[in-house]
């Protein structure tokens, strides 16, 4: 085959290879990948009613995380920095207050996970008082119910809460942005 793309038969390069990957294409999708990515994300066949709440926190602690780092990635800063920031948006009392602002907006099915995991909790770490605590794990019951139910509403929440890398998160969002 010539550099021009074309074989000696006359046949365009594009008919006898895959064009080249780009960013809307993954690279590096086989069937194995695609079993193991689907098997590991695919929550629909969980009866949610049956996971333990402190499961769900459990999940809804590391996807809150995410999401929350997700928002201090760009711009580009210091990792000290950029971790004092997660650490703020992230710790118990700014989850318990993340749910406070929450509660009016929650459907039925999402207040009762709520309640289910405000109850779950055992005994509170020194520093907290229990009635934070469990407001915290609640809140990530929350997040990792919605996480394996309804991904969309979980964003729909999210978006609602004032994290951002220009935000003090002891300030309550302003309904005038």
């Amino acid at each position: 085959m010539d550099k021009a793309g074309s074989s000696l038969s006359g046949r365009s390069q594009s008919t006898e290879r895959s064009p080249e990957p780009t960013q809307s294409q993954p690279s590096a999708s086989t069937p194995l990948t695609d079993d193991l990515v689907s098997k590991a994300f695919s929550f629909q066949q969980l009866p949610v009613q049956s996971v333990p709440p402190v499961a769900l926190a459990y999940i809804g602690d590391a996807v809150f995380e995410l999401y929350v780092r997700m928002q201090f990635v760009w711009p580009p800063q210091r990792i000290q920095a950029f971790h004092q920031q997660v650490v703020n948006h992230v710790k118990a009392e700014q989850q318990a207050d993340y749910l406070v602002q929450l509660i009016p907006q929650l459907q039925e099915p999402e207040a009762d996970i709520v309640r289910r995991g405000r109850n779950a909790t055992s005994k509170a770490p020194r520093r907290l008082s229990a009635k934070i605590y469990r407001q915290a794990t609640a809140f990530e019951t929350l997040i990792g119910y919605l996480y394996i139910t309804n991904q969309a509403r979980l964003f729909e929440l999210l978006s609602g809460l004032n994290i951002s890398a220009s935000s003090d998160p002891s300030d309550p969002p302003n309904p005038e942005e």
